[in-house]
């Protein structure tokens, strides 16, 4: 059932380690690929986050990979927002293709750029999707596989369950990796079993030794249930899953009223998403990864109860690689 996923990313392990603003970084990419898993960069994190080099991260990541079995993606945000940012989404895709990469994860708009210029080097691209719609409007634009976001997911989550989604996506024809509430080797096994052809975490692998988030949001996701999971507007101007600490039980969880008429606007909402984000850069650049947080938000999905310790990211790989013997 893993077969095309493994032919497209060329991955021993159908395990992919998702993009995560702004948890991902070097290390953490060089122990997944290294183990023989698929790990996507972010390049957001990486430049503005972590300050790394986008073309040296890609390029020991890559060696990594040969190493290991594992393969590199980059992660392809096409929302529009403004044009000095589509520039730059473009030259970063541009310089992943000129490092090697063939494996894209594109998100939040319509991807067929990115698709043209992937394609044209033997490449694939997957999408981020939640619902059958935002699929099919994928699918005309070229893409080759689908990251089916469900309601347990971190980060931006979906709304429907993991075996719903499934169904509703199973006939359109190319690979589905599922994305959300798979913390664990029991539950990696049941994703695959419904038909998912492999399976994207991302709260799991904040909670490793080589991801450089700090040792408190760690804590949390050990200690949080799915219950202590909620949707808070105030990163993104749409709903994001985080932990409900006493900072979020204080600030809300709702934009406030102008923003949220903004954000119902075709055209206002791309601003006001751009704003946003600029100030979680700002947030970052003052140091917020390193004292407790991205912007006091501590992104998690529900998988969260099924992660009980902080472990080197390689060994979660491998014992999820063993799941499949079992």
């Amino acid at each position: 059932m893993t077969s095309r996923f493994r032919d497209h990313t060329g991955a021993r392990v159908p395990l992919i380690c998702g993009a995560m603003y702004p948890c991902s970084n070097r290390a953490l990419v060089e122990a997944v690929v290294g183990a023989g898993a698929v790990a996507v960069v972010q390049p957001l994190s990486t430049v503005f986050a972590h300050r790394e080099d986008l073309r040296e991260t890609l390029r020991t990541a890559q060696a990594a990979a040969r190493t290991g079995g594992g393969a590199v993606g980059l992660n392809a945000l096409v929302e529009k927002s403004s044009q000095l940012y589509e520039d730059r989404m473009r030259g970063w895709v541009d310089i992943a293709l000129e490092e090697g990469v063939r494996f894209f994860v594109s998100a939040l708009g319509n991807p067929s750029w990115v698709v043209d210029k992937v394609h044209a080097v033997g490449g694939v691209v997957y999408h981020d999707v939640t619902e059958r719609k935002w699929a099919e409007r994928a699918l005309d634009a070229g893409v080759d596989g689908l990251i089916c976001v469900n309601g347990r997911a971190g980060g931006h989550a979906g709304t429907q369950p993991m075996e719903r989604l499934f169904d509703t996506l199973q006939d359109l024809g190319v690979p589905l990796v599922a994305a959300g509430g798979v913390g664990d080797p029991d539950a990696f096994r049941s994703a695959l079993a419904l038909g998912y052809e492999a399976v994207q975490m991302g709260t799991r692998f904040i909670a490793t030794e080589e991801c450089t988030a700090h040792d408190d949001y760690k804590a949390a996701i050990l200690h949080a249930r799915e219950q202590d999971i909620v949707l808070t507007e105030r990163i993104s101007g749409v709903p994001v899953s985080v932990i409900e600490t006493d900072w979020v039980r204080r600030t809300g969880t709702r934009a406030g009223p102008i923003a949220r008429r903004l954000l119902r606007h075709p055209r206002a909402k791309h601003w006001v998403r751009a704003w946003y984000s600029a100030r979680s850069v700002w947030a970052l650049g003052r140091g917020a990864t390193r004292d407790g947080g991205y912007n006091r938000y501590w992104q998690a999905g529900r998988s969260v109860e099924g992660i009980e310790r902080v472990l080197p990211a390689g060994d979660i790989v491998s014992r999820f690689a063993a799941a499949l013997d079992t």
